[in-house]
């Protein structure tokens, strides 16, 4: 593929993404593009701004089709040690449900979201290498552990029994409004 430049990148990169269903790291879009990883962020920017459901997530870019989702959502409020964190989310991925992201209400800034999108036990291997390769502190250091998940499943009936899980294991605080 030639170099793109501009809308029409843009437009080829939001036409992968959509195509993709999964997300697409920026080095990825940028070997496709023949651009920087530095261009796509920029271009994943402007994509936002003009409205397009885009989402930077641990793996990568991703594109919610608000028309395709069918999925029913919890937001829990949880609290646990640094060091819980991966045996939490896979409490809930193996309940079956996608934990879409993780929010702490800061004293400054208000509350802060932060997307996770983990659904399966790679995808929790592969976050939880992501935090290990980077050195990134978890967002619930900033609040003595307490966070809020917003958690997705095909059937409320599946997030009742996450949401159980989380209450016997000791992390489930209340559920959040």
């Amino acid at each position: 593929m030639k170099k793109l430049y501009g809308e029409e990148r843009r437009n080829v990169l939001l036409d992968e993404l959509k195509q993709a269903g999964r997300p697409m790291t920026g080095s990825a879009l940028a070997k496709l593009a023949q651009v920087s990883r530095q261009v796509v962020v920029g271009d994943m920017t402007l994509l936002k701004a003009k409205g397009e459901p885009i989402i930077a997530t641990s793996q990568g870019y991703l594109y919610l089709d608000p028309s395709g989702n069918k999925q029913v959502s919890r937001r829990i409020a949880c609290n646990h040690l640094p060091q819980e964190t991966e045996a939490e989310l896979r409490l809930l991925v193996d309940c079956g449900v996608t934990v879409k992201d993780v929010s702490i209400e800061h004293p400054i800034y208000g509350e802060l979201t932060a997307g996770i999108h983990v659904s399966t036990p790679l995808d929790v291997d592969l976050f939880m290498q992501r935090i290990r390769d980077t050195g990134a502190s978890y967002l619930l250091e900033l609040t003595e552990g307490t966070h809020i998940h917003t958690i997705t499943a095909d059937f409320p009936e599946t997030l009742a029994k996450a949401v159980e899980a989380m209450k016997q294991h000791g992390y489930l605080l209340e559920e959040a409004e």
